[in-house]
């Protein structure tokens, strides 16, 4: 499958003007209908951070995502992009690539500008941080929706299809509709690009990247003893780690009722690529009898890791208990008949 471009991108004449709307509608207007209450099983998307410290000094970071994981950053001072998985480039060719980091290099310089030159009209005060996400996602069926979305300093979002604030919207969204609005035929040439470049680099890669996306990871997992929360009180935690994909279910249970008390931190990444997950409960000290902590995870196949509160010693740590004395105990033995031989030696 050869990628295609649409021919707009690639005319200088739009390409400033492109890439601002470009970003200016991913940071004012959301996509979709509801996209963030999908779940949909792959996604693609873009990130923007933009900081304004003051009217001289701004940066810019860009990233590259499929779900969970990075497949490429943005060297700001080379203007391009540094993939981060042999297969993320997916089936676009050199000259495609290319084509993509001059446009962000063009609208990374045009963005900056246009954002300081409007400092004053929008009523922004320094410092502030500029969010925006742009993408499209692979939905269950087959079929792939392009999202727009981002943020500025809490200010509501934009309806893309109408081009008009939401009912909260202030002022300041007013003002941005009447600006986007102006420019239909970017408006057009932003849709192509979501409703078709991205899908077909969000196939590719998905093809590229099967094996190393695909894979299962089984998860680790013990018990201990938080903080005391207070007098009388036992925190209890879960710990899971080593799982991927991220997708995991962890509960405190008794018998077979959850425990809704359970607070679950947030995913954190191991440097392997794989996930880190805790549930922890806090309970009574004398009401911890017949409580248990149920792990749920793909790569189980469908049989669920369950860790009783007074047994937390997985099988890996009673193995260990007992092969590190044996061993401590058989070297410390080969020491001894090594030196006592040496001895007799010299006699």
């Amino acid at each position: 499958m050869r990628v295609q471009i649409s021919a707009e991108s690639q005319e200088s004449s739009l390409s400033a003007k492109l890439v601002l709307l470009l970003v200016l509608l991913a940071i004012f207007f959301p996509g979709g209908d509801n996209q963030e209450d999908s779940q949909g099983p792959t996604t693609f998307h873009l990130i923007q951070i933009s900081s304004f410290v003051n009217s001289t000094w701004t940066q810019n970071h860009c990233s590259g995502w499929l779900d969970d994981v990075q497949v490429f950053g943005w060297d700001s001072d080379t203007g391009t992009a540094i993939f981060l998985k042999p297969w993320a480039k997916g089936n676009f060719s050199d000259e495609a690539i290319q084509m993509v980091e001059e446009i962000f290099r063009n609208y990374f310089s045009v963005f900056t500008s246009e954002v300081q030159d409007h400092v004053s009209e929008f009523k922004l005060k320094y410092p502030f941080e500029i969010q925006g996400l742009a993408g499209c996602e692979l939905r269950t069926g087959g079929t792939i929706m392009g999202f727009l979305r981002g943020s500025l300093k809490g200010m509501d979002f934009i309806s893309f299809k109408s081009a008009w604030p939401s009912p909260k919207g202030e002022l300041r969204a007013q003002k941005f509709c009447t600006v986007i609005t102006k420019y239909k035929g970017i408006c057009e040439t932003v849709e192509k690009l979501l409703l078709e470049t991205c899908p077909q680099y969000l196939l590719s890669v998905l093809e590229a990247g099967k094996a190393d996306l695909q894979r299962q990871v089984k998860p680790e997992a013990w018990l201990s003893s938080g903080p005391s929360p207070g007098p009388g009180r036992l925190l209890l935690v879960c710990h899971v780690s080593g799982f991927y994909p991220k997708h995991m279910w962890v509960m405190w249970i008794r018998g077979e009722q959850e425990q809704e008390g359970t607070q679950r931190s947030d995913f954190l990444p191991n440097a392997d690529g794989t996930w880190y997950l805790r549930a922890v409960l806090d309970v009574a000290a004398e009401d911890t009898a017949g409580l248990a902590c149920r792990v749920k995870h793909s790569s189980l196949g469908g049989q669920d890791f369950v860790l009783y509160w007074g047994h937390s010693l997985s099988v890996g740590l009673i193995i260990l208990a007992i092969i590190v004395p044996c061993a401590l105990i058989f070297l410390g033995l080969a020491l001894w008949f090594w030196r006592r031989r040496s001895y007799q030696d010299t006699q």
